[in-house]
């Protein structure tokens, strides 16, 4: 033997004698922190990658501050990225604390990557700075193997940058950490307080049955009806659409009627978004507004691509009829509805219905994203109508569902169809628009979510996964001037659809 005899050095009496004194020492003069352990959630199976990670135990943990002269010389900094803060902090704790006390609490615990040592990743709260801090390196051999055996833990830690990560330990000095003082977790101009991407769901909220009538009776000449000949191609956006004049009626000119106006007043133009390729685009109907009147032949149709996209090739006919519908107003938006456009009927001309002359009027209504009607336009505005029809009976198809009960922060909820989960972030009753984060799965138009404490049910209208524009984004016109550089004229050789 090399050593003397007469000194134990692995002597397991001395070791329990410093480990011991240790733990007292800590217990005298450290800090009782929280030691929050990461689970991952989702992950990326080639590289490993995490997707989704939850915080939602934590346990008591006494640790002595080695960092005692602050968080450093230089903790906040201007960079690239804005204003950070660099605050670090190194605590040490007990390793026999850890193995007889944190060990067996994790070892059972699922999605737990490694629980026989603290982890880099994991967070811990720090209670005098009410800050949480994440572990970036754990030095395991400090001091180096005194009397042969290592006795703490030294834990070298960097505030926390929340990255969309699920907190709910149930400690609410930890938990309102997502929200400052915010604890609904919505600042005063009802935006979110927590950082991280995110997506906003606008709900369906409590249906309510809308309300139209039409302004009277088109007697001469008006545009009952529009056919597609061609429906073009290469549109972007929603084309200007213009309709040729009707000529003079009455004794003067004063009476002259212009007819139909432009898109963004008489007419709607939906382009087909169906299509992968932007410049496969096309116009698939036409909605009727004002069917004006006077009109003694077909007036052409004119349409032009608006000034920020391309398209052409369109071409189509106006037909004209008398006993036209006029102009429909809503009386009441309702609400609840979850398409784009509602069904809306009208009485049968009693022309038709005692000779079979004229045509039932036909219409449809423009759903807002808030699920209320925002006009009714006709797709046939009829023709054969007379005074003795009046009043015009207008229909809109009930909503299609109704919601009820307001989401909590931070709960849970679930798609009904695609078993998709997601965190709640925000909710506001009035606009139903919903902010979820911690995503998992695909959320499906027209389901319904439920909060997994609250109990609220709401049908999911309309998924925006764009995140709401923090003022330095460039996206938009990064896209914008990447448009005017590359080559979107090119069609299908072979027409468009």
């Amino acid at each position: 033997m090399v050593l003397n005899p007469y000194f134990q050095q692995g002597s397991k009496s001395e070791q329990n004698l410093i480990q011991d004194l240790i733990n007292e020492q800590l217990r005298m003069y450290g800090v009782e922190v929280h030691y929050l352990p990461r689970k991952y959630m989702d992950e990326k199976t080639v590289i490993r990658e995490v997707v989704s990670s939850k915080f939602d135990d934590a346990y008591p943990l006494e640790a002595y501050l080695d960092t005692y002269d602050g968080y450093g010389e230089n903790p906040v900094i201007l960079s690239k990225f804005g204003i950070e803060q660099q605050n670090e902090i190194t605590l040490t704790i007990s390793r026999e604390r850890w193995d007889t006390y944190i060990e067996p609490l994790m070892q059972n615990e699922s999605n737990v990557k490694l629980f026989t040592r603290p982890k880099e990743g994991d967070l811990i709260y720090f209670p005098l700075g009410d800050r949480l801090f994440e572990i970036k390196y754990v030095e395991h051999e400090k001091p180096f193997y005194q009397l042969q055996k290592n006795y703490i833990y030294e834990l070298r830690c960097e505030l926390f940058r929340y990255e969309d990560e699920v907190i709910d330990t149930g400690i609410d000095a930890i938990d309102d950490e997502l929200t400052g003082d915010d604890i609904d977790g919505t600042s005063e101009d009802g935006l979110s307080t927590i950082l991280g991407p995110s997506m906003t769901f606008t709900m369906v909220g409590t249906a309510a049955t809308a309300w139209a009538y039409t302004s009277g009776i088109v007697t001469t000449g008006g545009i009952y009806k529009i056919s597609i000949n061609n429906r073009g191609g290469g549109y972007i956006y929603a084309p200007n659409v213009g309709f040729g004049s009707a000529p003079i009626v009455g004794p003067t000119s004063s009476y002259s009627v212009t007819g139909i106006g432009s898109v963004g007043e008489m007419i709607s133009v939906q382009a087909c978004n169906k299509n992968i390729a932007t410049n496969e685009k096309s116009v698939q109907s036409i909605d009727i507004v004002n069917p004006g009147y006077g009109y003694t032949i077909s007036p052409g149709i004119a349409v032009t691509a608006v000034a920020s996209g391309p398209g052409s090739g369109f071409a189509g006919t106006a037909y004209v009829a008398d006993g036209t519908l006029g102009v429909v107003t809503v009386t009441n938006a309702g609400s609840g509805f979850t398409t784009d456009r509602a069904t809306v009927t009208f009485n049968t001309p009693l022309a038709f219905t005692n000779t079979g002359v004229g045509t039932t009027a036909v219409g449809v209504a423009i759903i807002s994203p808030s699920g209320t009607v925002s006009e009714v336009r006709y797709t046939n505005a009829g023709s054969g109508y007379t005074t003795g029809d009046l009043p015009i009976s207008v229909t809109i198809a009930d909503p299609e569902s109704t919601g009820s009960g307001d989401f909590i922060f931070n709960e849970t909820v679930t798609g009904g169809t695609s078993s998709a989960t997601a965190r709640v972030r925000t909710w506001n009753s009035t606009t139903n628009i919903l902010e979820v984060a911690s995503v998992v799965g695909t959320f499906v138009v027209g389901e319904t979510l439920t909060g997994s404490s609250s109990g609220a049910t709401h049908d999911l209208r309309l998924i925006d996964k764009d995140p709401l524009d923090d003022g330095f984004a460039d996206n938009a016109q990064i896209e914008t001037s990447a448009d005017a550089i590359l080559d979107f004229t090119e069609a299908n050789p072979f027409g468009t659809p």
